[in-house]
């Protein structure tokens, strides 16, 4: 995705195709789901996701704080994904490399 560092987060979300999108017509509401975006850098930000949420300590926090508020897993990862690719945009921004905060 050559546009991250040039987009604000919820545009780089919504391009990879991680933002909820509702469906809704007249007074039905359905159920926020992902669509569009770039399958190919979604498939593999979910690996990603995946990995960051069983190794990295931030991520495993996060994952598990959603899960015990009884959020389906499926839709945790969406949610790592989301705070994965807003991570990336920022760094790419900011011209500066990932480090831990102790």
């Amino acid at each position: 995705m050559p546009e991250l560092g040039k987009l604000r987060d919820k545009q780089a979300g919504a391009l990879l195709g991680v933002a909820p999108c509702t469906k809704e017509s007249g007074k039905f509401r359905g159920k926020a789901k992902i669509r569009a975006g770039r399958r190919i850098p979604r498939k593999i930000m979910y690996m990603a996701a995946l990995s960051a949420s069983r190794f990295n300590p931030e991520m495993k926090i996060f994952y598990k704080r959603l899960r015990n508020e009884g959020k389906p897993a499926k839709v945790v990862l969406v949610a790592v994904m989301r705070k994965l690719i807003k991570l990336v945009n920022t760094l790419l921004s900011e011209n500066r490399l990932w480090a831990k905060c102790i």
